[in-house]
């Protein structure tokens, strides 16, 4: 059975944890909304196995202290955020990064995709017509609604990663729960569409060391951002002209672009952007 599985993973990481298991305040969600489980085959269930044998890490001396990450405003003589550079020195270890370990002029586009709003199918037209590939990190709700969206993400070659299964926010969630969010979406993800995914975005980029460390014990890389602007709010779209010229003056090597695909402005800007980035010399990378 699967719980039994999950179970087993559960008991692995609790012997790591001991007290810390009970510190964790937890988001709870109404009987209205909440998702059953998904349902998985046999085959699917041999996933937990592997990814179960990686644990590494001593939870118990790890902070479950909750950061809000941010790139900052201080760049290097690269035009590269401190923020991110620090991000990366600090937890390297945890299989996390805010930036691509490269002097080299790539550029890694991500979309948020915490819920559809007419923009996507737009963004994946243009991504086409450049040649571009990108990474979207998705949350079950918006897989179950939108199957079609994102099989079409992966039938165009890009890479499809876990923005969690509720959306909660990491550090506010004990080890079990933290997994929960991860394996429920990963197992549901292979089971649906096939795929097997390893990079994760924690929603609001929210993390603690504990979080960091559980993620990446899972057999995921935690990937946040060096460059993300206020794009989010489909009531107050930032100016085209202007977010165009900010997405470009922010460009530099290994960049980590955080895009929301709700905005209407990001799907109006993107095929300029590109052309941009493209004439300047950058290349768009994903990775798996």
């Amino acid at each position: 059975m699967r719980k039994a599985k999950l179970l087993a993973l559960l008991a692995a990481l609790a012997l790591s944890v001991g007290l810390l298991m009970g510190c964790a305040e937890v988001n709870t969600v109404s009987e209205e909304t909440q998702e059953e489980e998904p349902t998985v085959s046999s085959d699917v269930e041999d996933v937990i196995e592997p990814i179960s044998s990686n644990l590494r890490h001593d939870y118990s001396n790890l902070s479950t202290e909750s950061n809000g990450y941010g790139q900052g405003v201080n760049f290097d003589d690269l035009n590269r955020p401190m923020g991110a550079l620090d991000f990366n020195e600090e937890y390297r270890e945890y299989n996390a990064e805010a930036i691509q370990d490269t002097e080299e002029k790539t550029i890694m586009l991500t979309f948020d995709q915490g819920y559809e709003n007419g923009y996507t199918a737009a963004i994946l037209d243009t991504l086409a017509e450049k040649g571009v590939k990108a990474t979207f990190f998705v949350v079950y709700d918006y897989a179950v609604r939108n199957p079609e969206l994102v099989q079409r993400m992966i039938d165009e070659g890009h890479t499809v990663g876990s923005h969690s299964w509720h959306h909660y926010s990491m550090p506010e969630l004990n080890v079990e729960e933290m997994t929960e969010e991860i394996m429920y979406l990963h197992d549901y993800m292979i089971e649906n569409f096939g795929l097997q995914m390893t990079l994760f975005q924690p929603p609001k980029g929210e993390y603690s060391e504990l979080s960091l460390a559980v993620t990446g014990d899972l057999g995921y890389t935690t990937v946040l951002w060096s460059f993300a602007y206020a794009d989010w709010d489909v009531d107050n779209q930032p100016d085209p002209e202007e977010s165009l010229q900010k997405l470009i003056d922010r460009a530099h090597p290994g960049a980590i672009y955080l895009l929301h695909s709700v905005s209407a402005t990001n799907a109006e800007i993107l095929g300029d952007f590109i052309d941009a980035m493209l004439a300047d010399g950058y290349t768009f990378v994903t990775k798996n």
